[in-house]
């Protein structure tokens, strides 16, 4: 491909409103266009990315036995409305009327429709299982679109559903999925971890998500360096530092005037903060409830939300906090009335806290539970944080930023359940069908193989997801002697299979070097007066600080070389199951 004919236009500033890297490399390097908030135009240079990851895609969910098939992003509200999913996704849902006035949506995603195919196609256990998948466009109205295509409005994504007889089958082709999932990211030339997950909107019991490290992500993962544990910050669990222990002492109200946050209250009553608890007020769906935990830990809400099923959660504001008879900085659960009380797990390891006394100025010492208060319920909802405890080996759990590119969900019988999807047995008894549920975002792989191969002269593409191979580039392209020489480069080349991209511009070597570094394929070859005297070509691998002289007789070999450094050989299609447990995130 010649580019001077290439639809491509690099710019040579940072776009003001991109905040990440790939948002601004993937626009300076004319990969594609905004056409309004988190919509994307997919230029050709993004678009050869794409179809490359796609075709990995395909190839991994067909030998996993899955089978394409292709679902309308037009959807009947009123299945949405069967599985209540319309009021779990609220404003995120495009909605839209036709002409005859009926309610539709743009899909976010597809377990109503697919299982309404499953319902209408399977009808004994013979049938079973069955997996299906396609890749293609959702919508989503994100409150805030940012970040390019990381967190977008419109996107593509392979979804893949499958159902089952029962949870023994669906282990299998969960087991399956998730090692297709790794050979996916490994063929693409990118590392992941495979995490423990909240399963959010979706649903369902178990789930993983494959997280890509990249400093700029949004999902914090904590994982122990001796072990296989790895889970995502809103599903990890951990061993806390035990607070102080002794004999319960009497409860005494102290005077604390002006001293509410817990730093502040621990100096002041020279405890350490792990002695002390703080109640934190929440509006659950417009219920009213109160959360103590320890004061040096933070309130998992995530947990917290899924424990009280609440579609809607909030922190109460200092309003609503009097008005059900509070006292702000100084809430307590000793006599709390007219709210439901929660506890963490930790108001039970240790004794003698410190806690607000619900009255302006005052707190109390020496509280401990149940003798001074009690809750309706205990339970583990507190923030997992990096430097607390491994919960299976003890060891100290680290932090690592990433960006969430799959997820797989074992969704068990609530769509098939709320469609009415049923199949009969061997005795001829109807039953729901067990399903699994499992995602890769298609435009988020490229831009987070962006966000962790760049460099502050432009992209590094993975040799396998390069939008070409080689990046040819003539220097005083209007030189007969030039032109003939890449001509020839770039024949000799492409009869190896290698794609190129021919830069014939008659640019300046600056404007033509700071191009091909921006676009960031994995080789470089330059044809230059200079190197023609000898008789030779620069090669260099866009990785590599410096590039070398070879011979025109070495040219193949020499890129060959190159690219299989960047390359990750072919990994073994996907076996009958892995060898780790479900619940254990298995190494890279």
């Amino acid at each position: 491909m010649r580019q001077s004919r290439f639809l491509m236009r690099t710019l040579r500033q940072d776009p003001g409103d991109a905040d990440t890297a790939s948002h601004r490399l993937m626009l300076r390097a004319g990969m594609m266009m905004q056409v309004v908030a988190g919509v994307y135009s997919y230029l050709p240079l993004a678009l050869r990315s794409l179809n490359k990851i796609e075709a990995i895609i395909r190839e991994e969910m067909n030998a996993a036995d899955g089978q394409e098939v292709r679902m309308p992003a037009l959807q009947p509200l009123e299945l949405w409305q069967q599985t209540k999913r319309d009021e779990a996704l609220g404003p995120i849902l495009f909605r839209l009327r036709d002409r005859r006035e009926r309610e539709l949506v743009l899909g976010p995603t597809h377990e109503e429709v697919i299982t309404s195919i499953a319902k209408a196609h399977v009808s004994s256990y013979r049938d079973l299982p069955l997996n299906l998948y396609q890749i293609q466009t959702k919508f989503r109205d994100e409150p805030r679109p940012r970040a390019g295509l990381m967190r977008g409005r419109e996107f593509d994504m392979k979804d893949a559903y499958s159902f089952h007889a029962d949870a023994e089958s669906l282990d299998v082709t969960y087991k399956r999925m998730v090692q297709a999932y790794r050979n996916v990211f490994r063929r693409c030339g990118l590392p992941t971890l495979a995490v423990e997950a909240d399963s959010g909107a979706i649903g369902g019991k178990d789930s993983h998500e494959f997280i890509m490290p990249a400093d700029s992500g949004e999902d914090t993962v904590l994982r122990c360096p001796n072990c296989d544990y790895a889970a995502n910050a809103e599903r990890a669990h951990s061993v806390k530092a035990k607070a102080p222990e002794g004999e319960p002492r009497p409860l005494e109200k102290v005077s604390t005037p002006g001293v509410q946050a817990i730093p502040a209250l621990a100096a002041f009553l020279d405890v350490p903060d792990r002695q002390t608890l703080k109640t934190v007020f929440y509006k659950a769906d417009g219920r009213t409830v109160l959360v103590v935990i320890r004061g040096d830990l933070q309130v998992n809400e995530v947990k917290l939300k899924n424990y009280l099923k609440a579609r809607d959660l909030r922190m109460a504001t200092t309003e609503e906090s009097r008005a059900a008879g509070l006292t702000p900085g100084y809430t307590s659960p000793i006599g709390a009335s007219g709210a439901s009380v929660l506890a963490d797990e930790s108001v039970t390891q240790g004794n003698n806290f410190v806690v607000g006394a619900n009255e302006e100025g005052f707190h109390c010492r020496n509280a401990n539970y149940p003798r001074d208060f009690t809750a309706d319920a205990v339970l583990d909802i507190a923030l997992a944080e990096a430097g607390q405890g491994c919960p299976r080996c003890g060891g100290v759990l680290e932090a690592v930023r990433g960006v969430e590119v799959g997820h797989v969900f074992k969704l068990g019988t609530a769509y098939s359940t709320a469609l009415n999807a049923t199949f009969q047995d061997a005795a001829g008894n109807l039953h729901p069908m067990t399903m699994g549920c499992y995602g890769i975002g298609v435009t988020r792989i490229l831009a987070a193989a962006i966000e962790q191969n760049h460099d502050d002269k432009g992209i590094i593409f993975p040799a396998p997801i390069a939008p070409f191979h080689v990046h040819l580039v003539a220097l005083n392209a209007d030189n007969a002697e030039v032109q003939a020489a890449a001509e020839r480069v770039e024949a000799r080349l492409a009869a190896r299979g290698y794609e190129v991209l021919y830069d014939d511009r008659v640019e300046s070597a600056g404007v033509k070097f700071n191009d091909a570094d921006l676009l960031g394929l994995p080789v470089r070859v330059v044809v230059s007066p200079r190197n023609l005297k000898q008789n030779v070509v620069e090669i260099k691998r866009r990785r590599d600080e410096k590039g070398e002289l070879a011979g025109f007789d070495a040219l193949e070999s020499k890129v060959a070389e190159l690219l299989d450094k960047d390359r990750l050989q072919a990994v073994p299609r996907t076996p009958p199951a892995p060898t780790w447990p479900l619940d254990v995130a298995a190494p890279d």
